[in-house]
Formats: C-alpha cells, sequence, structure tokens
C-alpha cells in the first residue's frame, strides 16, 4: 500500500468522519550539510527526517498533532479531533476554512542537476575549494563562513473534502563569507547561492568569492557614512530584500485581521504610491527557493497583486484568514515542516519591473547613496531598519567612494510613496537564509526587485556632533 492509500484509509475512519474538516500531511526529507568556520570543518553530514501531522476543525475548534511514527496514526486522528472538540466548546471567536476545490495530483520537480547525484564528499570539497579561495588570500582577509545545504523532501497530502497530493521539492542553499579585519574593525562580504532545480547554482562561484575578498578588505577602508536624509538607490536584491521584509509581512492576513489599526491602513483602494509602482506575491516562477504549486492546505498557489498602479488590491490568504476577512485563499499557507501548523507566509515577493534604466537613475542625484545588498535588518509594524552590505556616495550624478556602517531606517508607507523611479533590471537573487515567523524559521522564500530610486531616506551613521 502507498502513502497516500494508507493516509486515505486513516482519513475516512470513524474519528474523522465526526469533524467539521480533518487533514493528514506527512513529510520525508533527506539532507546534506556542510559548514566551515575559518580551517575548521564544522559538519559535512546527512540526514534523514520523516514524520507527519493532523489537523481537524470541529464546531470551530482547531486541534493539532504532530508524530514521528505512523503505527499509531488513527490513535493521532481522534487526538487531533478531541482538541478540536474541547477547544470549540470553549472558544468564542469560532474558525472555519473558506471552501476550495479539492486537488488530486503528483508533483515532481523538473530538475537539471540532482543534488541527490552528487556525493557529500564531492560537496564537501567544493565548498572546501571555495574556503581555500578566501583563506587564501592574505590580509586583511582572516576568515570565513561557510554554510551550504540541500534537502530532498516528499510530501504527502490528504484531506476529507477530497484532496490528494503527492509533492517532490528540492531546496539549495548557502552562503560563503569572507571576513576582514584591521586594527580592531572587521567587515565582512557574501557570496549567496540558492534554488529548487538545479545543484549547478553551487559551482563555478570562485571568481564571486575572491571579489567578496576584494570588497571585504575595501570596506576596511571605507570612511562610515555621514547620517543624515539622503536620496537612496538600492539595488535589485536590497530592494528585494525590503519589499519582502518591510511591506511582504503586512500583506500576510493573519497580520491583519488581528489588528485594528492595520485594519484601516491596508484598506483596499489606499494608494500606496505612484502609478509606476506595482508590487505581487507568487509560488508561479521557476527554479526558485519560493516556488511551489501547492501550498501546506493543498491550495492551488497563483501570483497575488498586492499594489497595483500604486494603489493596494490584495493580500495573502490562508484559508482561515480568506474565511475570516470574506475573500478568496491564495496558496500562502506555509510550514516550516510537519511539527508545525500551516501559517500565512509569501513566497517569491517583488517589486514589477519599470522602465528605467539604473544608470539614468544616477543623473539627477546631486547627493545621495547606492546602497547594495542587506545585512540584517528588522521592521516593528510600519517601522523598519536594513544595513546595507555595500554602499556608496552618489554625487552630481556619479558614483563616488565606498563608504560603510550604512543603516537605511523609515516608515514603510512613506517610503513607498517617495519611490520615483523604478528601473528594468528586474532580477531574483538567492541565498542560504530563510524567512522567520511564528518561530517557524528559516522558511524557504526568494524576493525580486529590480533597482529603486527613493527620495529623504534616513540614513544612520556618523555624525558632525
Amino acid at each position: 500500500m502507498g502513502m497516500n492509500e494508507f493516509l486515505q484509509d486513516n482519513i475516512q475512519g470513524k474519528a474523522a468522519s465526526q469533524s467539521d474538516f480533518l487533514e493528514i500531511r506527512v513529510q520525508e526529507t533527506f539532507q546534506h550539510s556542510v559548514q566551515y568556520q575559518g580551517r575548521d570543518l564544522i559538519r559535512a553530514d546527512a540526514s534523514t527526517d520523516v514524520g507527519g501531522c493532523v489537523r481537524a476543525l470541529l464546531n470551530g475548534g482547531v486541534g493539532f498533532v504532530s508524530f514521528n511514527r505512523l503505527e499509531d496514526l488513527p490513535g493521532k486522528v481522534e487526538m487531533a479531533v478531541e482538541q478540536a472538540r474541547l477547544i470549540g466548546a470553549r472558544v468564542r471567536e469560532k474558525t472555519a476554512f473558506a471552501s476550495v476545490e479539492p486537488v488530486v495530483d503528483k508533483v515532481s520537480p523538473a530538475l537539471k542537476e540532482d543534488p541527490r547525484q552528487i556525493s557529500l564528499t564531492e560537496k564537501k570539497e567544493l565548498m572546501e575549494k571555495y574556503n581555500q579561495v578566501i583563506l587564501g588570500y592574505g590580509k586583511p582577509v582572516s576568515s570565513s563562513r561557510i554554510n551550504y545545504f540541500d534537502r530532498f523532501t516528499r510530501l504527502y497530502y490528504v484531506n476529507t473534502e477530497g484532496s490528494n497530493l503527492e509533492q517532490e521539492k528540492v531546496d539549495i542553499g548557502g552562503n560563503i563569507i569572507a571576513l576582514a579585519t584591521q586594527n580592531g574593525n572587521t567587515q565582512m562580504f557574501r557570496v549567496g547561492l540558492g534554488g529548487s532545480q538545479d545543484f549547478g547554482v553551487a559551482r563555478g562561484l570562485e571568481d564571486q568569492v575572491r571579489t567578496s575578498c576584494d570588497k571585504a578588505s575595501s570596506m576596511l577602508d571605507a570612511p562610515p557614512v555621514r547620517g543624515g536624509d539622503y536620496t537612496v538607490i538600492l539595488d535589485p536584491a536590497l530592494a528585494g530584500v525590503f519589499v519582502h521584509e518591510a511591506f511582504g509581512h503586512l500583506s500576510e492576513s493573519d497580520h491583519i485581521y488581528e489588528n485594528e489599526e492595520l485594519k484601516k491602513i491596508m484598506k483596499p483602494g489606499t494608494v500606496f504610491g505612484e502609478k509606476h509602482l506595482n508590487i505581487y506575491d507568487t509560488g508561479l516562477m521557476e527554479g526558485l527557493r519560493g516556488s511551489l504549486k501547492y501550498d501546506d492546505e493543498g491550495v492551488p498557489v497563483k501570483k497575488t497583486d498586492l499594489i497595483k498602479e500604486g494603489e493596494l488590491v490584495g493580500r495573502l490568504h490562508t484559508r482561515e484568514t480568506a474565511a475570516k476577512m470574506g475573500e478568496t485563499p491564495t496558496g500562502n499557507a506555509r510550514a516550516l515542516d510537519y511539527n508545525f501548523p500551516p501559517i500565512c507566509r509569501m513566497r517569491t515577493t517583488c517589486i514589477a519591473p519599470g522602465e528605467v534604466d539604473p544608470d539614468d537613475m544616477l543623473k539627477d542625484v546631486h547627493q545621495g547613496i547606492y546602497a547594495l545588498d542587506a545585512y540584517g535588518g528588522q521592521t516593528n509594524g510600519e517601522m523598519f531598519t536594513f544595513k546595507a552590505g555595500e554602499a556608496y556616495m552618489i554625487r552630481d550624478g556619479k558614483l563616488a567612494e565606498m563608504v560603510r556602517d550604512v543603516n537605511l531606517t523609515g516608515n514603510v508607507f512613506e517610503t513607498l510613496k517617495n519611490i520615483d523611479a523604478i528601473g528594468n533590471d528586474f532580477e531574483v537573487r538567492e541565498n542560504g537564509g530563510g524567512c522567520g515567523k511564528g518561530a517557524q524559521a528559516p522558511l524557504p522564500a526568494s524576493e525580486g526587485s529590480p533597482s529603486i530610486r527613493i527620495k529623504n531616506v534616513v540614513v544612520g551613521g556618523k555624525t558632525d556632533g
């Protein structure tokens, strides 16, 4: 008996029939990991994980049970239904799931170079080669940090509405970081890699790794930026992080329906930017870490427009949030693994390309900053702070000296309105990180954008005091 047939038998049992809705999700994962810290090989291992979960809905209560052994699945179904019954009898706010058409499908990735066909030894030797490039660079490069992984996951999903899915997914990611140190000052630069179709994204990175050593070294001599308000041009990598962190999370509807103030702000029809501003979230861009065909509720993914010609037109939904807000599920229910219920999460969040040549963005800037990539940052509601990974002054329409310690701060809604140019150089840059929310991290996600120019950005740094 196949796994889905086994799950189907359990979802047709007596306990499941007593629920208003019940789903079972089982996950099998095989992973390779390689990590270096300087000259030390921290790990080079293969791991396998198998587990599943049951989620039940009854009288407005939701029960959730995870497990590692399939032997007592009927007991786990009974437990989830009993949890839902107890919760439904006590909670005042009842949960409901928006209706969707059941789906039956089997999904396999269209792989180019399958990471499962590459030995752990070869992967370790490849990362070791990059590590040797960094450690052999010479002063002031002092150390390295390398983290590589690939995982193959097979997901089985069935529910009492008739959905029956088997999905195979591949997730590849990594960061190769060079660290340079001089007189107590340490700077770093990274090469990121990621994808869902091709181990080849991890190959042939030697030149990029050498460049990362060059840039980490150069940043040691770069002066700290002088704080103030600037016109700032963000490259596609940093603009992608900005749209994901600062606006994408605000578009996740569990944030919205729980926050009355945010409901007023995120009202459809509200104008957040100029006509050239378009933002969307999608799972349909093949080969990305944020690519998927069905979410973890078995809902087909689609492209969801969030801002269209400057106006708020949509938001991201699970079946639960869609029911609460009277809208349609968008395929954004995602769980880190079988230990968690799915919650509202992004897939690939993007600013759509505009028509401006990035070189032309510089011409009108008397004094500004060109900021690239992001090393850390935080958001608090509509406020954000990001640290650029690399930055240069713009003087009289031309790139000038490198500067460091560039922290960009602002209100996301004011910042969206201040975007006055959007480039035609759309790009998705992947790395080995992931999205964090509700203790579920790092979830594979991607972000894309062209270069964008923003007026009146508060940049923290050295002051004249």
